[in-house]
């Protein structure tokens, strides 16, 4: 074994034990910081892969920025413990049936499924690094990056007037 697949093995298991730990998690802050250990481990896979632009990206964008509005809106909306709540009764049996096709199909693409044969074609120098990233936002894609930042700023402000309270309240 490689020391690579034995990287690889050990990042799948905290993988897998944080997306566990944040479903079986009762408590919901606890919940969303199994996320960031989960999220951080995505970005090591991604540096394995060398991507490190994806990597940063994956840190400073979600487990940085999201995971802390996740944890205002939790702290905001005080759900920190999660009670059970109202299911209907056939919510569960569709939810198990649904994870049980999932799992087939799961199974199917990893054991049954005919893989075409890789081809490794040539990267061009600069493909995947930070200056050919910006060079493309910021020239093919400018219209939908500005556009995301107005409805993140409009979201921003609309949390923070649906939230603001009156002096005498």
């Amino acid at each position: 074994m490689t020391v690579e697949l034995l990287l690889f093995l050990a990042l799948a298991a905290v993988a897998i034990a944080t997306a566990l730990g944040m479903l079986i998690s009762r408590n919901a802050v606890y919940s969303a910081l199994f996320l960031v250990l989960n999220l951080a481990t995505v970005a090591v896979f991604y540096l394995l892969l060398s991507a490190p632009f994806i990597a940063m990206a994956q840190i400073t964008v979600y487990a940085g920025a999201i995971m802390v509005l996740f944890l205002f809106v939790i702290m905001l909306l005080g759900a920190e413990s999660l009670r059970p709540s109202n299911a209907m009764p056939w919510q569960r049996p569709l939810a198990l049936l649904l994870a049980l096709v999932l799992g087939a199909e799961s199974i199917y693409l990893l054991v049954f499924r005919e893989r075409p044969q890789a081809q490794v074609l040539p990267a061009e120098e600069l493909f995947g690094s930070s200056e050919a990233i910006g060079t493309a936002l910021f020239n093919q894609y400018l219209l939908p990056f500005e556009v995301t930042s107005v409805v993140l700023l409009v979201a921003m402000v609309g949390a923070i007037v649906l939230t603001r309270r009156e002096k005498g309240e």
